[in-house]
């Protein structure tokens, strides 16, 4: 069990960011200053308002403090590959996504620690779990930072190798997460059941007060009805491999969920995201022909 804490779930989580890092090039963070608007719109929706969202979400249904703290500490996670994928499925702007994605990964090793130490802190009081803050930082920036910035580093250097080994890397880094986290929920399907009235209604409510939130601002600052997609997207897709690795590095003990009930609410979100985001995702993808058609047609006419 020690092996799988220390190695196997980092090691999958840092591959998956690998895989992410190498799909990037150096245009990916320069679009952040030829488009400083949607990126700073998207990005404080991702960093600033996800997070306040999460909170009033744990407050409103009163949840228990280890599972408020587990949901919290999934909203400080930066979305992953799979955003990038919902977003062209969608028909959303990838470029702002990728860039998005990029940027919020490779500064989480700022970002998470402060708001995770605060928010298991606050939330939990005398409940929560021995660890430091510096820990967090340092396997943040290992096992997230680093790769992707290595990611990037190889395609720069090895660009034909990096194109060649992208999509085959980032299957396998899928395959090799969704196979670890099918074996994690196998083996702690008891625990998750038993908690499924307790969390079911808030690993729905927050993607889907997020996709709403994330249109919204979008409109009120005046991205075009792409970015808002994005945005939107962007903002309720989370990096739950991460949550569930922080929360499994936190606490230090198991893989057993039922002694680390503070991963839960990220290994439940991993599920339950889709069941919002996917349905979101067609509806997008309708809008966008409705639109198509219509400019057809007044083209035409």
């Amino acid at each position: 069990m020690d092996f799988a804490i220390n190695v196997v779930v980092p090691a999958a989580q840092a591959f998956i960011m690998f895989s992410l890092g190498l799909g990037l090039e150096v245009d990916d963070f320069k679009r952040v200053f030829t488009r400083r608007t949607a990126f700073a719109i998207g990005a404080f929706s991702q960093i600033v308002i996800l997070p306040l969202v999460a909170f009033c979400v744990v407050m409103v249904l009163d949840m228990p403090p280890v599972m408020g703290a587990g949901l919290m500490l999934l909203s400080f996670c930066p979305g992953g590959v799979s955003s990038n994928v919902i977003t062209k499925l969608s028909r959303g702007d990838l470029a702002l996504s990728v860039s998005m994605t990029a940027v919020t990964s490779v500064i989480a090793f700022i970002t998470v620690p402060p708001l995770a130490t605060w928010s298991i802190l606050y939330l939990m009081g005398e409940q929560a779990p021995d660890f430091s803050f510096f820990d967090i930082a340092i396997f943040t920036f290992l096992v997230t930072t680093l790769p992707v910035l290595t990611g990037v580093f190889v395609r720069a250097v090895l660009n034909k190798l990096a194109r060649r080994l992208e999509k085959p890397l980032q299957n396998v880094a899928v395959v090799f997460w969704a196979l670890l986290v099918a074996a994690l929920f196998v083996a702690n399907r008891d625990v998750l059941i038993e908690y499924m009235p307790t969390l079911g209604y808030a690993t729905m409510l927050l993607p889907f007060a997020l996709v709403l939130v994330g249109l919204a601002i979008s409109r009120i600052f005046g991205l075009n009805k792409t970015e808002g997609k994005t945005v939107s997207i962007e903002t309720s897709v989370q990096n739950s491999p991460l949550g569930i690795t922080l929360a499994i590095v936190i606490t230090g003990t198991s893989t057993n969920f039922a002694e680390v009930p503070l991963a839960l609410p990220s290994a439940l979100y991993s599920v339950t995201m889709y069941l919002v985001v996917l349905p979101v995702m067609f509806f997008f993808r309708w809008t966008s022909r409705n639109d198509d058609a219509v400019g057809a047609a007044k083209t035409t006419g």
